[in-house]
């Protein structure tokens, strides 16, 4: 069952979405919390929530970064964070090559045509999960480039990896942060702790109150219920896709929608994928849009 948008917790991509792209409360929502995760100060940031990166041509693989943070001035400092629940074990297998492409996209579009290398910003990605991603009881993974030969030597190629896993208890974390990491598991007032998260929390309860976000919310739910009536299995969604997708070659979209009997709205998220995934067969454009789905459950 759907829960109501007051139920919603950081973790969910909704939810955390909406903060940082909140009037006069992303900015300092972001900076609180790489603050306390990060301990970085910053006076301006620039976000960009849910930036898609498409392929660079019509053949290659995009990708979507659930938020976008750029450091004003300074040292330019790029920081991707990902809140992720989805521990599908096959998606958890190949977490590090997602995040590897997470990384080449952005360092694909932040180093502008006859700049110095010198000048590739650095990049950071946080992950920030309730699950164990690499089963070591962790609550912090660092992941840096390292020589196998000379562990010790210093090779700093600008890039870090952080994945967070919210009840990880090995590992050397401030007390502020592992509260930070449980209060975004369970965003309620009883977890916002110290003086940063009950900053935090307040902003949190503004956006679930507000009466747009609500809205929005609830036509994203819409949206889920009129995928439901269009295919529970991937059986069916695969023959969904299958008629959109041969129908598309000679009809206009409101003439799919006539013949087949689906909803504009449904035609185009099947088209919007077809047009992203050209190479994908109709079986795995439906795996990715049950798994869209999934994900903003």
């Amino acid at each position: 069952m759907k829960r109501k948008l007051e139920e919603l917790n950081l973790l969910d991509d909704f939810l955390f979405g909406s903060v940082l792209s909140y009037p006069d409360i992303g900015e300092e929502f972001c900076r609180k919390i790489l603050k306390i995760l990060l301990h970085v100060e910053m006076d301006r940031v620039h976000i960009v929530p849910q930036k898609v990166y498409y392929g660079s041509d019509t053949d290659k693989h995009g990708t979507r970064l659930d938020v976008f943070i750029e450091e004003d001035g300074g040292a330019g400092t790029i920081y991707d964070v990902e809140p992720d629940k989805n521990d599908d074990s096959e998606l958890k297998h190949a977490l590090p090559r997602r995040v590897r492409f997470y990384h080449s996209k952005i360092d694909g579009r932040s180093l502008k045509s006859g700049d110095d290398y010198s000048k590739l910003k650095q990049v950071i990605v946080l992950m920030i999960m309730p699950y164990d991603p690499f089963g070591k009881n962790r609550i912090l993974y660092t992941i840096r480039s390292k020589c196998e030969e000379e562990p010790d030597m210093d090779y700093d190629d600008g890039a870090a990896t952080c994945f967070f896993y919210t009840k990880g208890k090995v590992g050397e974390l401030s007390e502020e942060a592992r509260q930070l990491l449980c209060y975004m598991e369970d965003s309620c007032e009883c977890n916002a702790k110290s003086g940063l998260l009950k900053d935090i929390h307040r902003m949190v309860e503004t956006v679930r109150q507000d009466e747009e976000v609500s809205l929005k919310y609830m036509k994203v739910y819409e949206r889920e219920r009129m995928i439901e009536r269009h295919g529970e299995t991937k059986g069916e969604m695969k023959g969904e896709v299958k008629i959109v997708r041969n129908m598309s070659k000679s009809m206009k979209q409101d003439q799919i929608s006539v013949s087949s009997g689906l909803e504009p709205e449904y035609i185009e998220e099947i088209l919007t994928y077809i047009r992203d995934y050209p190479k994908e067969t109709d079986k795995e454009i439906a795996v990715r849009i049950l798994a869209a789905r999934k994900k903003e459950e």
